[in-house]
């Protein structure tokens, strides 16, 4: 009888403890299946409405981002804020329109940060919600308050304005300093050759591009003349800090380990990556593995680099086992320029390829080709694969983010079009204003107005239509996606509709 309730005893602790197992397992997954996503933005350089084989390129193949492209949702009408790299950083990170800000321009290497350190930032308000929050890549927004010190610890910068993770370089990749800066100190630096920084007069008996122009490898065009570093002319004069300059070539390898390691590292909290890749931007140096593969010179080789940096960084992601719960966006700072800065062929072997896809204008312009751009949302399980035609914009996603997350935010100008960017709706923003060094245009529906502005109507030396005229210029985009023709005189009662919604918007008269 003894054994018997001892027998009894163990088979009812077994089956107690087997369901209080099944019972926390359950509640372990439903916690799983709870956490808030992590959220990537993988954010190219000068890559243009039509480069990609998913916008329709025949003479480049992108499967990787296709991929991406295909397996979420394609926005057709997505929207950098600007023309240009730093004005769209800016937007992108703090959800106003870089106009309202005047230091939101085309910044020099040495600048110092133009985002506010008490201003809201996507980073900031994800760290709020518990997110783990970092940079790899391209920063351009500046580093410092005045005269930065290169040789000890550089701040403010990205740790101060929201990520806890920072691994960058400070401008592009044609402007010294020619440096990685890991959370705000030099990788590499030997401290008894210091680094010197001065975008105004070259140091005393230092070789520039042109006066030792033997030294380079790489052919100026236009403004890279000025310290050479790895046989490539700069913009901007460097001094010393030899052992820390990076290789070129070796810099779309550098940044992807960099992310890489990064989620595998904090994969076990929700995470904040923004991964800001440098390609198609010049100089542009493909790695040795991909010279020659696209045909079309460094420019379509470093497409093609690109395309395979993100597969491999997508391959990390479902290796880690985090690309279910993942949201991943894709796209580009400004469209395209062939020629701005260096002799590449990349005018001479464009052959059939439009990097603008049908568009007009490019990088620098108000036309829709400089903020019209390849915008992709991914999250395999939850985004439906799907085309959406609805107006989104870069800007959006602090707020939308924020509701995603589970919080609301007051911004200045981002708005919430979660829905639009989960492809739960077809409805984005009614109206937004695109910029191009400062000048503003609107985009409403199927819309484009651009006010009169004076200036040269071409940038000569990257041959771009910048869409200034003396005249209102209006665009049926849904008839007329390439702008061929203006109906401002044709349609004075939309002109002066439009006109009334960008006075409101810009909260002035057009003059």
């Amino acid at each position: 009888m003894y054994l018997k309730n001892i027998i009894f005893k163990c088979f009812f602790l077994s089956v107690f403890v087997m369901t209080s197992c099944k019972s926390v397992e359950k509640e372990s997954t439903s916690s799983n299946s709870g956490k808030k996503p992590n959220i990537v933005i993988i954010y190219l350089d000068d890559l243009g409405y039509g480069d990609l084989s998913a916008y329709g390129a025949t003479e480049l193949q992108t499967p990787n981002i296709d991929a991406l492209a295909n397996g979420g949702i394609k926005f057709t009408n997505g929207y950098a804020s600007s023309a240009t790299c730093t004005p769209s950083r800016y937007a992108l990170l703090t959800g106003v329109y870089p106009w309202r800000n005047k230091k939101a321009r085309i910044l020099a290497g040495s600048a110092p940060l133009i985002i506010d350190v008490a201003q809201q930032t996507l980073p900031k308000m994800l760290k709020k919600q518990g997110y783990q929050t970092a940079i790899v890549g391209k920063w351009h927004l500046g580093l410092g308050s005045g005269d930065v010190n290169w040789n000890g610890k550089i701040t403010p910068g990205p740790n101060e304005v929201g990520f806890d993770s920072s691994y960058i370089m400070a401008a592009t990749q044609d402007r010294v300093p020619t440096v990685f800066i890991d959370n705000g100190h030099v990788v590499g630096l030997d401290k008894n050759d210091p680094i010197e920084v001065n975008y105004k007069k070259n140091f005393e008996g230092e070789p520039t591009a042109k006066s030792n122009p033997e030294m380079t490898t790489m052919k100026w065009h236009h403004g890279h003349n000025n310290s050479i570093v790895n046989g490539i002319p700069r913009i901007g004069y460097m001094k010393g800090g030899d052992a820390a300059k990076w290789t070129d070539i070796d810099m779309a390898d550098h940044f992807l380990g960099k992310a890489q390691e990064y989620v595998k590292s904090h994969k076990e909290q929700p995470f904040f990556l923004y991964y800001a890749m440098q390609q198609p931007h010049v100089p542009r140096t493909p790695h040795p593995r991909f010279v020659g593969k696209s045909g079309m010179g460094p420019r379509g080789d470093v497409i093609l680099e690109a395309d395979w940096v993100v597969g491999e960084f997508i391959n990390t992601l479902e290796e880690e086992g985090l690309l279910e719960n993942t949201l991943i966006v894709f796209s580009s700072d400004n469209g395209p320029v062939l020629n701005d800065g260096y002799y590449d062929d990349a005018i001479e072997k464009l052959g059939k390829h439009d990097p603008k896809g049908g568009l007009r204008g490019g990088k620098y312009s108000l036309l829709e080709a400089g903020t019209r751009v390849p915008f992709i949302g991914y999250w395999k399980g939850t985004i439906k694969p799907t085309v959406s035609d609805a107006i989104v914009c870069q800007m959006d996603l602090l707020a939308s983010l924020a509701n995603l997350t589970g919080t609301s935010e007051n911004t200045t100008d981002s708005k919430d079009i979660l829905d639009a960017f989960l492809g739960k709706s077809n409805k984005g923003r009614d109206h937004l204003l695109i910029e191009a060094n400062s000048r503003t245009a609107l985009r409403s529906g199927d819309w484009l107005m651009i006010p009169p502005y004076k200036g040269n109507k071409f940038n000569k030396k990257v041959n771009i239509d910048v869409g200034i005229r003396p005249e209102f210029q209006l665009y049926n985009l849904k008839q007329d996606v390439g702008q061929q023709q203006n109906l401002a005189e044709t349609n004075p009662e939309k002109l002066a509709e439009l006109i009334k919604v960008y006075e409101s918007l810009r909260g002035e008269k057009i003059k």
